[in-house]
């Protein structure tokens, strides 16, 4: 099935301005040795209250640097830090210092502006890249020193298909000037879990609690990549207690898109059942990959090895998974408190209609082609 890179990459950050509007829980987490003071760029997002969070139940001093425009309710005990990382950062001027500083920019300006600014004022950065930085991902089992994007202009600021990935290898480059010997660098997979205002993973349990005939792109072994946001961000702050730096490719094990939908079918209580559909039939219907499939991209041509990445790495350096169960519940439990009209319109995966009308086309090629035979 054809891909463009670019309007993978658009499908996958289209979503990204919007924000956390869902509760996050407590736990009983086991305080850290040392407490740290940690300063948060952002941090209300989706992944962000995720680290706050943990962070705090770990016993540790957290800062948020903000406009204030983002969920700005949460975390009122927090001390938050006003200001725009485009021309403002003199909250984050003087003598103050962290321990630790957490970015997720994907303009290399602001990486740039915000790392010399606190070059000395802090002992580690850690920058959450993607896996959208290489180049080739057509290869299965891409470390951490493979090949990455070269942008022709290293000036642009505008997010795109096209630039995403190259900014992120720029923000990165950033991050390693400022702090050659104390950086710790993450290159994320797809991030699921409650909160995802995306719905690339949401989709799929949301569906499958719908029940009916459910529409399963590709073949069954066709491997998928995930990490549940709070193993993400959990892994982080340990990480960041560790001193553990260099980059990591930031995902679960590759698994098959089948053991995906099944282990979501047995965390819900419907009836559902799967019918396998060929990448060249939903190629042929313009059913696309990411987008009307979410997560799902055939493992075939340049994409060949995008859903393979190794995480050996990251496991060594501590990064645990919860099971597929928890995050499936937990996201059902979280889409099904946000309101109506949010429910009703899902951000990724083809609709019921077209699902519908896509299903019926199969079986009725499968008829004739069985009165051919």
């Amino acid at each position: 099935m054809k891909l463009n890179r670019r309007s993978f990459i658009e499908t996958s950050i289209a979503a990204g301005g919007l924000s956390f509007s869902g509760a996050i829980g407590l736990s009983d987490v086991p305080r850290a040795e040392r407490p740290l003071r940690i300063l948060i760029l952002g941090g209300t997002g989706f992944i962000g209250p995720h680290q706050v969070r943990y962070a705090l139940e770990r016993g540790h001093t957290i800062t948020l640097f903000n406009r204030g425009k983002t969920n700005s309710h949460l975390f009122p005990d927090v001390e938050k830090l006003r200001g725009d990382r485009n021309n403002d950062l003199k909250s984050l001027e003087g003598d103050r210092n962290w321990d630790a500083v957490i970015d997720t920019a994907s303009i290399p300006r602001w990486v740039r502006q915000t790392a010399q600014l606190l070059i000395n004022r802090s002992s580690r950065y850690m920058y959450v890249s993607s896996l959208s930085a290489y180049s080739d991902n057509s290869r299965a089992g891409i470390a951490e020193d493979g090949p990455l994007i070269k942008l022709k202009d290293p000036s642009v600021e505008k997010i795109t298909g096209e630039s995403y990935g190259g900014m992120k290898v720029l923000c990165e480059e950033e991050t390693r000037k400022a702090f050659p010997d104390a950086h710790s660098i993450l290159r994320p997979t797809l991030i699921i879990g409650p909160g995802d205002p995306t719905d690339r993973f949401t989709y799929w349990p949301v569906r499958v609690d719908r029940g009916g005939e459910v529409l399963a792109p590709g073949r069954p072994g066709d491997p998928v990549q995930l990490i549940d946001a709070r193993d993400l961000s959990e892994w982080m702050i340990r990480m960041l207690e560790n001193q553990t730096y260099g980059i990591f490719n930031a995902s679960s094990r590759p698994l098959g898109v089948a053991e995906m939908l099944y282990g979501i079918k047995a965390s819900t209580n419907t009836h559902v059942w799967f019918t396998w559909v060929p990448a060249s039939f939903l190629e042929e219907n313009k059913v696309q990959p990411w987008s009307d499939m979410p997560a799902w991209i055939p493992p075939e041509g340049e994409y060949k090895g995008f859903s393979m990445f190794s995480v050996k790495k990251a496991l060594a350096s501590g990064l645990t998974f919860r099971p597929l169960a928890d995050t499936v519940k937990e996201t059902l439990q979280w889409f099904k408190g946000l309101p109506g009209e949010r429910r009703d319109n899902l951000k990724a995966g083809i609709s019921k209609e077209r699902e519908k009308e896509v299903l019926e086309l199969w079986h009725r090629n499968n008829q004739e082609q069985g009165k051919v035979r």
